[in-house]
């Protein structure tokens, strides 16, 4: 109920909208700049719930602004906070980053992509001040809604800024399979962007499960496919399918108030897209070539009119694929055309939606054929437009569109013989089966409206937040099953966060009965060797863990002990104890406001997890610079920095030392390697087992990890060793 209570609460909050362009175009005149409401779906969809609610649009304005200048929209109920980007972050994170690399990939395009770390770090860069203006305007909201591939990552800064508020992503593009998605070179960190959302929005159920493999495969994610939630470290969000609609109402009153044309002496096929190499324009022109080849009769009597809207002329492929449609067209027409009739009339300029509508509505055939769409709003805008005597739509089943238009004609773009086909028989159908056609299409698509997208979604935004259900030996069984069957298994474990909750003070970090009980079973199996690293110091961690049958490594694995290997100090040890008295000294000056030092006899870690929020920074900067004068190595722990001696010496290889002593130097042969841990220190050790071993994270989602999987808390790692125990 209390849940049920918040959601109602949330949702008649205001909202953020985030996303690349704000809703007015701006442009520099003799008066100054002045704005004009931007076209398209997405403004008319959401202007009217942040009228309604009040909330902020965060974008880039469109142009750079010069000192003094001010933009200022009026008369608009919500307020417009501009993200200010210069000509060159422009030319990186936007024509370079998004629609080089990003575009390309997400429409599985991976060789037409370009790979620059420059302009991924501008990309980072603008992410982040997205980011920062969202949470300046954000303290009343009741929903943050950020936009878009160009915005992959803002959701990160967001999340660490506030973690309780409520935050959600919709892509308005394709998400690619994981084949695809893996080649890019930054796949991991822009997931984890996505996964700081409560909820994630795509088109289609298609690219909702593409999301969930990549998530699975590429960060170890748990997933329930058929709940399409993913469980990230101790996060879980909602994926969901919102198919976008159109403003219905809107494009049909145009096209019924359009002015009638003559009637037409040739049939029309119509053409509507963006000038982009996804929209398949070539392999259009080609079909209908082929259609004029394999049925004469419609020469003379159909024409080809295509509308290309410029775009992203800046970029090189853009300007090739211009020349390369403008020789097709010439090549067409110049083995067709007779004195009296061009098969194709090719106009590269925009129309308006007045116009559109007239062109829908009188067209024969809408031929909408994209090599990979998110969704293809053209195809929902021709439907709503026939209003009399209906035409075809013929639709890419590549198109988001195709999983709910089935009742067009679907073709594969790139098979010209098939979409050759379809048009012959889109011009030849009876009246009967295109108004049975077009009025099931059309009921669809004015129910499922852009009104019902955005109140579908954001229902579910500001529903109850999810969770998936605890473990289950299933999913151990799913992970490991095949990975340790036949093999002695060799399981490393953290202390402090992996077996118990972190405490203000280790002496309060204590074993459960139940997770004592899930590491003594393990621990008694013949298969099975257990070893605890720790960064404590080894007769600490001995002494509380108190299970003989273990092995232990203190203070990061440099004294290490326990059954079938030789106690192991490090050489270089003897020649820090003394200096970490010293140390321990100089750090005393920081022991305020509740940190202090924990002496480990080599080595020592200064503690500040009591220490409040806003005084941190300048304790743990000062931290760092007092142990690395010291001759020590300053490390980041869970609250807490480590002095280690500079002896090139950590977890990754203490495990690597004990597996070597115990097993011999082939030990990847007979031995299976299962490691967990909760902490920085824990790295070192899933770096170097990458590849050789099943390792988990245990704990925040918002810290990135070079471990396989991620577990949630310390429950979830007492339910692995259970099913480790009783295997």
């Amino acid at each position: 109920m209390a849940e049920s209570n918040q959601s109602s609460i949330v949702s008649q909050r205001p909202i953020v909208v985030v996303s690349n362009r704000l809703p007015f175009s701006f442009q520099r005149t003799t008066k100054g700049i002045e704005s004009r409401p931007s076209p398209g779906g997405l403004v008319s969809a959401l202007g009217p719930v942040l009228r309604k609610r009040g909330g902020t649009w965060i974008g880039w304005p469109g142009i750079e602004i010069r000192e003094g200048e001010q933009i200022s929209p009026r008369g608009e109920a919500y307020r417009i906070s501009p993200v200010l980007l210069s000509d060159m972050e422009i030319n990186r994170y936007y024509h370079g980053l998004s629609n080089r690399t990003l575009w390309p990939m997400m429409h599985s395009m991976p060789g037409r992509a370009r790979f620059d770390h420059r302009e991924w770090d501008t990309y980072v860069r603008v992410n982040q001040r997205f980011a920062e203006v969202a949470v300046a305007e954000a303290a009343e909201a009741g929903l943050i809604w950020v936009h878009d591939y160009q915005l992959m990552l803002t959701p990160t800064w967001i999340r660490q800024a506030m973690p309780d508020k409520r935050l959600a992503f919709f892509i308005h593009i394709p998400f690619p399979p994981y084949d695809v998605f893996r080649v890019l070179p930054w796949d991991r960190e822009l997931l984890r962007g996505l996964l700081a959302c409560d909820l994630i929005g795509f088109h289609v159920r298609s690219y909702a499960q593409n999301f969930l493999d990549c998530v699975e495969r590429s960060l170890g994610a748990r997933v329930d496919r058929e709940a399409l939630l993913v469980e990230y470290g101790d996060r879980t969000t909602r994926v969901g399918a919102f198919p976008l609609g159109i403003e219905f109402a809107l494009f049909e009153s145009l096209a019924s108030e359009a002015p009638k044309a003559r009637p037409a002496e040739h049939k029309t096929i119509l053409g509507v897209d963006r000038l982009d190499y996804t929209k398949g324009i070539p392999e259009r022109f080609h079909a209908f070539e082929r259609l004029l080849e394999r049925y004469p009769q419609h020469r003379e009597k159909v024409v080809l009119l295509q509308i290309a809207v410029p775009s992203r002329s800046q970029v090189a492929e853009y300007r090739a694929l211009k020349r390369e449609i403008d020789e097709i067209v010439g090549n067409v027409n110049g083995r067709f055309a007779t004195a009296d009739w061009s098969p194709i009339r090719y106009l590269y300029r925009s129309f308006s939606q007045q116009r559109l509508a007239a062109a829908y509505r009188d067209a024969d055939v809408g031929l909408v054929t994209p090599l990979r769409d998110g969704m293809n709003l053209v195809a929902k805008e021709f439907v709503a437009c026939q209003v009399d005597d209906p035409g075809v739509l013929i639709l890419s089943r590549l198109a988001g569109a195709a999983d709910t238009m089935r009742e067009a004609l679907l073709v594969n773009p790139v098979d010209i013989d098939g979409t050759a086909e379809a048009i012959h028989r889109a011009l030849t159908m009876s009246e009967e089966e295109r108004i049975s056609r077009s009025s099931a299409l059309r009921r669809r698509e004015q129910r499922d409206n852009v009104d019902a997208w955005v109140d579908s979604f954001l229902r579910s935004a500001v529903g109850a937040r999810a969770s998936l259900s605890p473990f289950t030996d299933k999913d151990f069984s799913a992970w490991l099953s095949d990975f340790i069957e036949s093999y002695r298994l060799a399981l490393f474990l953290d202390y402090d966060g992996t077996l118990c909750p972190l405490q203000d003070h280790p002496s309060q970090a204590r074993l459960t009965p139940r997770m004592r009980r899930a590491l003594d079973a393990c621990a008694e199996r013949d298969d099975t060797d257990v070893a605890i690293i720790s960064g404590r110091a080894l007769r600490d961690v001995r002494s509380i863990v108190g299970n003989e049958r273990l092995s232990y490594a203190g203070n990061h694995g440099l004294e290490m002990s326990g059954p079938g290997m030789p106690d192991f100090t490090h050489e270089d040890l003897v020649h820090y104890r003394v200096r970490a008295e010293e140390l321990a000294e100089d750090l005393k000056e920081l022991s305020v406001d509740g940190a202090w030092i924990e002496a480990k006899g080599p080595t020592l870690t200064y503690h500040y997890r009591p220490v409040p929020d806003n005084l941190r920074r300048a304790l743990v900067e000062r931290a760092h610079e007092i142990i690395n004068q010291a001759g020590y190595q300053a490390c980041d722990a869970q609250c807490a920095v480590e002095a280690r001696p500079p002896i090139g010496w950590d977890k990754g290889r203490a495990v690597l030392h004990v597996l070597r002593t115990r097993y011999g130097p082939s030990w990847s042969e007979s031995i299976r390697v299962v490691y967990v841990g909760d902490d920085q220190t824990d790295e070192d050790a899933f770096r170097f087992l990458a590849g050789l071993a099943m390792t988990f994270r245990v704990g925040s989602a918002d810290t990135p990890t070079a471990a396989g999987r991620r577990l949630p808390d310390v429950d979830a790692v007492r339910a692995l060793l259970t099913w480790l125990g009783r295997r």
